[in-house]
C-alpha cells in the first residue's frame, strides 16, 4: 500500500486484553490486575469468564489513554507472567484495529474477525472516552 501515512492523532485510545485459560492462569491475571490498578492510571473492565466478541477466551480488558502507552505497555512485557495480552490502538475501526494494527505480548491467540464490522464508524466503533477506576500509588 502507498499513500500518505496515517496521522498518530486518529488513536483516540488503546485496549490490552488480559487472557486466561483455567484457575492457576486466572489468578496470574488477577495478580496483573491488581498491580496495574496500583501503577497506572487506567478503565479496568469486567471480567469476562467466558470467551466474548471476537474473543477465544476468557479475559479482561484494561482500557488507557495514548499517554499511559509508553509506561503500561513495557511494564506489560516484563510482568504479563506468561500470559497472552492483545493491545490494539481505538481508531473507530474494529476490524482494523483487532486485526491488522494490534500487537501481541506472548502467544498470538486467533481472533474472530468476522464478528467485528469493517471499516471506520461501522457498528459500534464509536470510542468512549478513557475514565480511569484506578488510583494508582506505586511507581511503574
Amino acid at each position: 500500500m502507498s499513500g500518505a501515512p496515517r496521522p498518530l492523532a486518529g488513536i483516540a485510545s488503546y485496549h490490552a486484553h488480559v487472557y486466561f485459560d483455567g484457575p492457576a492462569q486466572r489468578a496470574a491475571a488477577a495478580t496483573i490486575r491488581d498491580q496495574v490498578a496500583e501503577r497506572f492510571a487506567v478503565q479496568l473492565g469486567r471480567w469476562h469468564e467466558q470467551p466474548v466478541g471476537p474473543h477465544v477466551l476468557a479475559m479482561y480488558q484494561i482500557a488507557f489513554a495514548v499517554e499511559v502507552f509508553p509506561q503500561l505497555v513495557p511494564w506489560l512485557m516484563l510482568n504479563r507472567q506468561g500470559l497472552s495480552i492483545l493491545v490494539h490502538p481505538n481508531t473507530g475501526a474494529q476490524y482494523d484495529d483487532h486485526l491488522v494494527h494490534a500487537l501481541w505480548l506472548g502467544t498470538p491467540l486467533p481472533i474472530k474477525g468476522d464478528v467485528l464490522p469493517r471499516g471506520a464508524g461501522e457498528g459500534s466503533g464509536a470510542i468512549d472516552p478513557v475514565t480511569p477506576n484506578t488510583a494508582p500509588r506505586l511507581e511503574p
